[in-house]
């Protein structure tokens, strides 16, 4: 039955309904035409816009990884295409997910709501799936000219190939062991980075058409002259040579480097150690050095000039150390090493206290007068900083200061055409670092050979991306989310697990994910400063103004837009923003 206040059939949504009498009110406040009738935006002085904004795990990432879009399309179920987000930056996802100190995670802001997202664990995880499906990284379409030479196959150089193999040359690496890795293969134990992670990365990025020379050492097999015949060099010489105590028995046989010691472990070769060990050191290669000597049987203490609090490596690393009954004497600098000309019998120790923070901002160690200590060992290792070895520079025009290559912000060097980077550059220590640093400079190279000069190059700021980036530079921070949307739910156990018995034990301890866990755990991450078109924003806009549009996203209809900005307040992500009209 037709209601008297029913809209004329012959009338357009758009024209206006005009009332001729009383009686044809309707008896409620309700709208009988469309909303579009009134244009509503003429006196709007500000505007809602659409805008991504950089997560604080993606600026934080030193790799450059787009962390928020391979969570998201693992979240949505897309796994293939979130593994091949995450190698579009990174060409070691295996190793990072199992070794990186993940700075990605203090910064994301989960942890405000029930704890950061395992970012480490899922990109581990899309690393493993990857194995098991046999999905493989996909070849450059055409090929560019260029020849280019990368001297060290650790992280570093293995990240410059890559990526440079992406960009379509077909670049070699120059390595001087018999196996490449670097510091990966001969510096991280087993337990932590299993070499069969690293063999089908590798693997993977000789695919790419990468060739390696291996045997090759800079200065004696390879010449510089032979390097003078290339378009560019890319020197990712690493930091190999341990830093010395410089104490007086340092020479006593039972006294280990900590990466020759760990480079010995590696290649299999027999190393006696005795019952008690001591690994001087407070940083990664310490943590290994200990737990390496665990498994070989040994009663390990570390000694540390500082406390806990201010020790540099990974606090995992650390608690895994403790659990697998390492134990640590802070506050202890060595002044000798005790023994004879066949074998160490002890560590003479000063005591220390801390003072006023140094350069670092830690606090600065300081000797207690009169105090000091004897510890009993049967051998010491020393792992207290690593340093550039210089020797295969010798005779080039590349310049060394303060034990790093000197390289501007393009990785350029004072040789022409050669590049440098990773820790004997920049001596910034950690894998993803090297990762990143390796791929700035292939993108440099690239530019260069291109173009025929550095200018141009993006500024050093922040991590180098491959892929471009749209998000804005404004970093969300936890302030910014719209709390009200976000449920608090805690991080899963990552924990991982120690053998019954240490002893020549160098199975990985970390089982990483399962497909069940790593869902769920992509399922908690916020997508910050990201739209994930959740229709927040088009379900507030009280004047609907707000419609979807093609690819997942919004149209703003600015002629019925009043600007009172409920859409941008409401936005879980910050991921609207208003600006004044004519911006």
């Amino acid at each position: 039955m037709k209601s008297k206040h029913s809209m004329p059939t012959t009338q357009a949504p758009d024209e206006p309904i005009v009332f001729r009498t009383l009686a044809d009110m309707p008896p409620l406040p309700v709208s009988l035409g469309a909303t579009l009738t009134s244009k509503t935006g003429s006196w709007r002085y500000i505007r809602p816009r659409y805008e991504d904004k950089t997560p604080p795990c993606n600026h934080a990432c030193p790799a450059g990884n787009d962390v928020v879009h391979y969570i998201a399309a693992l979240r949505d179920g897309h796994v293939e295409a979130a593994w091949h987000t995450l190698i579009a930056e990174n060409p070691l996802p295996g190793v990072c997910g199992r070794v990186c100190p993940h700075p990605c995670e203090s910064d994301c802001n989960r942890g405000e709501f029930g704890g950061a997202i395992a970012i480490r664990a899922l990109e581990r995880y899309l690393a493993d799936e990857a194995a098991a499906h046999g999905w493989r990284p996909e070849r450059a379409a055409a090929r560019r000219p260029g020849r280019i030479a990368i001297v060290g196959s650790g992280p570093a150089g293995l990240s410059a190939a890559y990526h440079l193999a992406r960009l379509g040359y077909e670049p070699t690496i120059y390595e001087a062991a018999s196996q490449p890795g670097g510091l990966l293969r001969y510096g991280i134990p087993a337990y932590r980075l299993p070499k069969a992670v690293l063999d089908r990365e590798i693997a993977n990025i000789e695919s790419l058409g990468v060739r390696l020379a291996l045997g090759q050492r800079l200065g004696d097999d390879l010449s510089w002259q032979e390097l003078a015949g290339m378009d560019a060099v890319f020197l990712a010489l690493g930091q190999g040579v341990s830093r010395p105590l410089g104490v007086p028995g340092e020479g006593v046989p039972g006294v280990f480097a900590g990466l020759d010691f760990l480079r010995r472990v590696a290649q299999g070769e027999p190393v006696q150690l005795g019952r008690r060990v001591l690994v001087i050191g407070g940083g990664n290669t310490a943590m290994d050095a200990a737990r390496t000597a665990a498994r070989l049987g040994a009663e390990v203490t570390v000694v540390y000039r500082r406390t806990q609090a201010q020790m540099p490596a990974v606090a995992e690393e650390v608690a895994e150390a403790r659990r697998e009954g390492i134990t640590f004497r802070f506050l202890a600098t060595p002044l000798e090493v005790l023994g004879s000309s066949t074998r160490v019998r002890g560590l003479r120790c000063q005591e220390m206290r801390l003072g006023a923070p140094d350069a670092s901002g830690r606090s600065q160690p300081e000797a207690v007068p009169g105090a000091e200590l004897t510890l009993d060992a049967d051998a010491v290792i020393v792992a207290v900083g690593q340093a550039l070895d210089e020797a295969p520079l010798a005779g080039s025009s590349v310049a060394i200061q303060s034990g790093r290559i000197v390289a501007g912000a393009a990785a350029e060097t004072a040789a022409a055409g050669v590049f440098a980077g990773g820790d004997a550059a920049t001596g910034e220590g950690t894998v993803a670092q090297a990762v990143g640093s390796g791929k700035r400079a292939a993108l440099a190279i690239d530019h260069y050979l291109r173009s025929g000069r550095l200018a141009g190059l993006p500024p050093l700021y922040g991590a180098a991306h491959a892929t471009e980036r749209t998000a804005s530079q404004a970093i969300v921070g936890a302030e910014d989310l719209n709390a009200d949307y976000i449920e608090v739910a805690p991080r899963p156990e990552l924990e991982g697990w120690t053998p019954v018995s240490l002893h020549g034990d160098f199975g990985e301890v970390n089982p990483g994910l399962s497909d069940a866990a790593a869902t769920r755990e992509a399922e908690r991450c916020i997508s910050c400063g990201t739209c994930i078109a959740c229709d927040t924003c088009l379900i507030f806009c009280p004047d609907v103004a707000i419609a979807r549009a093609a690819g997942g996203r919004y149209t703003i209809a600015f002629d019925y837009c009043k600007g009172c900005g409920i859409c941008a307040k409401e936005c879980p992500r910050s991921a609207m923003r208003m600006e004044e009209e004519g911006q």
